[in-house]
């Protein structure tokens, strides 16, 4: 069953709730973690947990709860819910305050876990690929927001998924303000072009996602060659292929983006090859 953990609470979801003085609400002032389970087993804890106590530091919020603590209460959860699959969401916001931005008026953070199921895409969809547009809405420029900061402010990605929905197509991808090719609407991107990998540096203005070092760590593995660089539209549409990574998505290809089939349109080699080595290493962590 669905169980949400609120400041010291295991509680049903219906019963779970915060202030609509809660700057989490006001301002989209807090930091989150998206984070797999896998056969009763949580995919890399720790590194979802580490980043989210680096976000929440950048940010000047402190988590009044420890690293190991904080891990605790994951495996709790997972425990309590009975959920041999499931998807955690950890929010950690900067609390109840007033009306107004001052952040030394929140007294305490607030802190949420929630253990759920997700489901972004079909299975089917996995096998056919997605559909995907080049978004208008860019990526908040990094020395606006430092996309490292995995912050609740996710409004340009809903944007950017907005003009997906409203095309038609399953993903998107948006491009910084620069435009070069950044990420999806909640995932990470990479091309494959003639036996090798390709993705967005992480200076370059993305989030450094969790799937996305394991993907590299597998690649390398496999003697794959890995290159972190700058990439734009015609490296995508000339790709051989295409694939999107995420703690929700997991590892998915693109058939298509903004009207150009994608290699022969399938998943191809190398993306087949780490998606089904990816789900092995899920299930055997």
């Amino acid at each position: 069953m669905s169980i949400v953990y609120v400041d010291g609470k295991w509680l049903p979801k219906e019963q779970a709730m915060v202030s609509v003085f809660d700057h989490g609400l006001l301002y989209g002032d807090g930091v989150f973690e998206g984070i797999r389970v896998y056969e009763g087993k949580i995919f890399r804890l720790r590194a979802h947990i580490e980043r989210l106590f680096d976000s929440a530091k950048a940010i000047w919020l402190t988590i009044p709860i420890s690293i190991d603590d904080m891990m605790g209460l994951h495996l709790e959860g997972v425990k309590r819910s009975g959920l041999p699959d499931a998807y955690i969401r950890t929010i950690v916001t900067r609390g109840v305050g007033d009306l107004g931005l001052d952040p030394r008026k929140c007294k305490d953070p607030t802190v949420i876990i929630i253990v759920d199921r997700i489901a972004l895409w079909p299975e089917e969809r996995y096998a056919q690929g997605l559909s995907v547009v080049t978004a208008s809405t860019p990526t908040p420029h990094r020395e606006s927001l430092s996309p490292r900061v995995k912050s609740l402010n996710y409004l340009p990605h809903i944007l950017a998924k907005i003009e997906g929905i409203v095309a038609n197509a399953d993903e998107v991808i948006m491009l910084d303000a620069a435009g070069f090719v950044a990420e999806g609407s909640g995932t990470n991107l990479f091309v494959v072009r003639r036996g090798e990998l390709y993705t967005p540096a992480v200076h370059s203005g993305i989030l450094r996602g969790v799937t996305r070092d394991t993907v590299i760590e597998l690649a390398l593995a496999a003697k794959i060659p890995v290159h972190e660089t700058t990439l734009n539209r015609f490296d995508v549409y000339t790709a051989d292929e295409v694939f999107f990574t995420g703690s929700g998505a997991e590892l998915i290809h693109a058939r298509s983006v903004d009207g150009r089939v994608i290699g022969a349109g399938g998943a191809g080699k190398l993306t087949a090859s780490l998606r089904e080595t990816f789900r092995k290493l899920v299930r055997s962590a």
